[in-house]
């Protein structure tokens, strides 16, 4: 008896600490159910056994994708994000058919040289993000499009030819018969990571990315370990180009552009947790393997290529809702207030407060940048001006440099300062990014991003001329339901931020891949259907010289600057981007006012993708990919803070005007439209470096 009571202790802490192991590898066997699951399903559904020959095949084909989520693991581990990571691959995979023929012939060499350009790649972020102190997102967003354009100069459309040594490496066997090339690569990056793991290194990246500060205030060099985090990723980036390349034998600068979306999945289905601190490259590993199985169950049964992103996206989500339900009572607090929330709002008052006892509580009457209604009426125009004083000055940058850009675009190509036909067309081309400049700056007001504008346009652009077919009648209901359709989309992904508290870069991109696949299903890969010549006429026909449109955007900037500065929809905007909580103290409510902006967001996307498909005659797939980063440049570069709660749209629109006029003027030069891309990169980082300087 006396024994059993002197081991109790230690078996209690004993299962409390198999209780906490199991919790904390949750995810990890989670995925690896789910893998012998989907292994299961295609020994079922397979004619034949599966082969050496055959799994082999399949690890292979997952190897490149493995080891680029190994990079995004160790990224996501330390509190960031890396969306440049897809654009490495394809930058190492055309860089490596670029080379001469028989220049380099040693595999090794050619891993050396694939791995050396991911790391300098991961070194220019790193410096960015540890030492200047930019936000992880913007930054690899802007150095994605900054690759991508690189790419295209070296190589703009499939081609080339790597070295067969390299495919003859990948295809080899380590031991014949039972270990291929490529899952001993896979063996090496998880032997190097465990002893990583072990390092001084290993355990500061968890401690940044569960608390910086906390890791700070402990003695971490938190700017080295992010650093040294990003170069280390961006050395998988490259090895997993190389592997790309080896598989492909030749380039091409779009090979990567997939596996972006690929890669969020394989992390979060493999358990890491997104914010950091919780997870590691195991379970991405076999997260991978399970995108892979399950794309090849689609093969087995005959189904579409176009489903899909619409499956990898549908991992991606139940995989992230997975590690929102290990928060059980956070998710079910906010399931069970929804119905108190829809009826407050019905109501006009804070959540379980009644309209008979409670006032709603007043907001903050000032918000930098805003000018703020309800003031002393008799106030003098020199008043009235002082206090709009932050706002001009946020917005006077971009005006400038757009007023130079005019003046070197007169220098180059000439006849354009007074010339009525250039700014007509001027604005013509910058009434899309105008319209979505509203949108997408609200959301980044607000603290998020909406990465699902590109298919959100396409989608409707598409939407639009099929339904109408070439007929002016038949607009009457495309237009009013496709605009529905935006903002169904918006609400969607509000939803999923606010309600299950997702992550709005994680929403918004399998959002995105969504709204992909449907639009190839809905189109079969082929749009088909005819802007109605009414949509045709308002997008180029000119009556008294002015563009339709013309007009129409000037309508749009101004109900904009109403709605953004006059309203108390846009000072609540504001207040959630100063600071959410106090905000939400203040009776604003927040999480209406996030999913709205999201809405917007998508309202604003749908009307674009029609006027497109105006200008064009028609749609087409990927219309609204060049649309991304040009919408979060013209944002910034016009004065908003990228982490939210500085802006307003009189900058946005002189950033849009600036960004059209350097198009224009590169257009009218002899450089590739893949230096486009570059510049808007560096612009948007410049604009971001000098904000920070500013706060």
């Amino acid at each position: 008896m006396q024994m059993t009571e002197r081991l109790e202790p230690a078996l209690r802490g004993g299962t409390a600490a198999r209780k906490w192991r199991l919790g904390r590898d949750r995810g990890l066997l989670t995925a690896a159910g789910v893998l012998v699951v989907l292994a299961s399903i295609i020994l079922s559904v397979s004619a034949t056994p599966l082969s050496y020959y055959d799994i082999s095949q399949i690890v292979s084909s997952g190897t490149p994708l493995a080891i680029a989520g190994m990079g995004q693991t160790i990224v996501i581990l330390s509190g960031g994000f890396d969306l440049s990571a897809a654009a490495v691959i394809s930058l190492v995979n055309v860089s490596l058919a670029a080379l001469p023929p028989d220049a380099v012939t040693s595999p090794g060499m050619l891993l050396l040289i694939g791995i050396g350009i991911g790391a300098l790649v991961g070194t220019v972020n790193g410096a960015l993000i540890a030492f200047l102190r930019l936000q992880p997102i913007v930054v690899t967003l802007a150095t994605m499009f900054i690759l991508q354009g690189a790419t295209l100069l070296v190589m703009d459309k499939p081609g080339g030819m790597i070295d067969a040594s390299l495919g003859e490496f990948m295809g080899s066997e380590v031991i014949p018969g039972f270990l291929p090339m490529t899952g001993a690569l896979i063996l090496a990056c998880l032997a190097l990571w465990y002893w990583l793991k072990a390092t001084p290194f290993g355990i500061a990246l968890y401690a940044v990315g569960g608390d910086a500060e906390s890791a700070r205030a402990a003695g971490i060099a938190t700017r080295r370990v992010r650093f040294l985090t990003y170069v280390l990723a961006g050395g998988f980036y490259g090895l997993a180009g190389v592997c790309v390349s080896g598989q492909t034998g030749a380039g091409d600068p779009l090979v990567g552009n997939p596996m972006l979306l690929q890669m969020f999945a394989a992390v979060v289905v493999g358990g890491t947790l997104l914010g950091g601190g919780r997870g590691g490259l195991t379970g991405t590993v076999i997260g991978a393997f399970v995108l892979v199985l399950m794309v090849n169950i689609l093969l087995i049964l005959n189904v579409s290529a176009y489903y899909s992103t619409i499956a990898e996206s549908t991992i991606l989500l139940l995989a992230v809702l997975m590690g929102a339900l290990h928060r059980r009572s956070e998710l079910a607090e906010n399931l069970r207030r929804a119905g108190t929330r829809f009826s407050a709002w019905r109501e006009g008052v804070l959540a379980g407060q009644r309209t008979t006892d409670v006032k709603r509580l007043a907001l903050p009457r000032r918000v930098e940048g805003v000018p703020v209604s309800g003031e002393r009426q008799g106030a003098s125009l020199l008043q009235r001006l002082g206090r709009s004083r932050p706002a001009i000055l946020l917005a006077l940058p971009a005006f400038i440099s757009f007023a130079v850009v005019l003046l070197a675009t007169e220098f180059m190509l000439g006849n354009t300062l007074l010339n009525g036909n250039y700014y007509n067309t001027l604005l013509v081309l910058s009434c899309f990014l105008a319209i979505l400049a509203l949108g997408q700056g609200a959301v980044i007001l607000t603290g998020g991003l909406d990465l699902s504008l590109p298919w959100t346009i396409a989608l409707a652009g598409i939407l639009v001329s099929g339904m109408a077919a070439g007929s002016n009648a038949e607009l009457i209901y495309a237009v009013p339901f496709v605009l529905l359709v935006g903002a169904l989309i918006g609400l969607i992904n509000g939803t999923g931020i606010v309600l299950l508290g997702l992550s709005p870069i994680v929403m918004t991109l399998a959002t995105n891949g969504f709204l992909q696949g449907t639009a190839l299903i809905y189109s079969g890969g082929t749009p088909d259907g005819f802007a109605a010549p009414l949509l045709r006429s308002f997008m180029t026909q000119r009556v008294f010289g002015v563009t339709p449109v013309v007009i129409f955007l000037g309508l749009f900037v101004l109900a904009a600057v109403v709605l953004m500065g006059r309203t108390a929809f846009g000072r609540r905007v504001y207040a959630i981007g100063n600071s959410a909580r106090a905000a939400a103290l203040s009776g604003v409510p927040v999480k209406r006012t996030v999913v709205m902006v999201y809405m917007l967001s998508g309202l604003c996307a749908a009307l674009v993708g029609i006027l497109l498909s105006g200008l064009s005659g028609q749609a087409s797939l990927g219309m609204g990919d060049e649309y991304l980063l040009p919408s979060i440049a013209a944002v910034v570069v016009g004065g908003t803070l990228i982490t939210g709660g500085r802006g307003n749209y009189a900058g946005m629109l002189g950033g849009v005007l600036l960004l059209t006029a350097l198009q224009t003027l590169l257009a009218g030069t002899t450089f590739p439209t893949s230096v486009r891309s570059i510049v808007y990169g560096v612009v948007i980082l410049t604009a971001v470096i000098a904000l920070r300087e500013r706060r």
